[in-house]
């Protein structure tokens, strides 16, 4: 992984402030995302989806923090608001176009959605385990079993 607080910081402009976004928390949030994503998966897209995951947490922890700042419990969380009204107006959005299906807790942020939405493209294709060679049994023939057991194979 190649993110540094810098280039993320370059990359989302509006995290910039380091009032706002101190250098320990977007470091913070570097390492549990270094922790959280898997570079053999990821591949060449780790570093958009380390920002984009990186961006999210920021996001939702800035909440929570000018909530606790205004007196509020922090960390309560809310969906997308589709309707509201006041007195006798009221707004309604569309909430289908912004948010992904199933997306849970990444559909609180736009940085949220657009990284299920590239997760799912990383973990759509399939994940071959297990490759090398299985062991043989002791007259040199292929073992049928499950050769996972033994794995990692000194013979290979």
């Amino acid at each position: 992984m190649t993110v540094t607080n810098a280039s993320f910081r370059g990359d989302y402009p509006e995290f910039a402030d380091i009032t706002a976004f101190p250098d320990p928390q977007i470091n913070y949030w570097l390492n549990y995302a270094g922790l959280s994503l898997d570079a053999g998966r990821w591949g060449t897209w780790l570093d958009m989806g380390t920002e984009l995951w990186m961006a999210h947490n920021l996001v939702l922890e800035s909440r929570a923090i000018m909530e606790a700042t205004n007196g509020a419990t922090p960390g309560i969380t809310t969906g997308a608001i589709n309707s509201k009204s006041a007195d006798k107006v009221s707004v309604g959005f569309d909430t289908a176009n912004s948010t992904e299906e199933k997306g849970g807790h990444w559909n609180t942020t736009i940085y949220g959605t657009r990284y299920i939405r590239m997760a799912r493209m990383i973990g759509a294709g399939p994940v071959q385990i297990g490759i090398g060679c299985a062991p043989l049994n002791s007259d040199g023939t292929p073992y049928a079993g499950p050769w996972f057991a033994n794995y990692p194979n000194p013979s290979c």
